[in-house]
């Protein structure tokens, strides 16, 4: 069983910048494709960013040239930076990763940009 954290939420003005951070530990295989998602009140849940094991991104159209995703393989970790923060960018962020039986969610982390 793969536990997945997140960390690194919270409030900011609009125009700044966070940092959130995913672990996934109980692993005893490589993690591939790890990625956040995001879910704002009364809507369903999107895909904002995710990276390849090897390294390759990919980001919703939303926040393109803002925001930018990397991994440490060794520590299992990924990270999205967040810049440019917009009041539509809030919402709970999940961290997913894929194991070697499954696709692993986090509890979220929220963040909230105000105006």
């Amino acid at each position: 069983q793969v536990q997945v954290v997140e960390s690194g939420g919270g409030l900011v003005q609009a125009g700044g910048s966070l940092r959130l951070s995913c672990a996934a530990s109980g692993s005893h295989w490589p993690i591939g494709q790890m990625g956040w998602y995001r879910q704002a009140p009364e809507k369903q849940r999107e895909l904002v960013a995710q990276i390849t094991r090897s390294g390759s991104p990919n980001f919703a159209d939303s926040v393109k040239g803002r925001f930018t995703i990397s991994r440490d393989n060794a520590k299992n970790m990924v990270y999205l930076q967040m810049n440019s923060l917009k009041p539509e960018d809030t919402g709970v962020y999940f961290c997913n990763v894929d194991g070697m039986y499954g696709t692993y969610w986090g509890q979220g982390t929220q963040v909230t940009v105000s105006s």
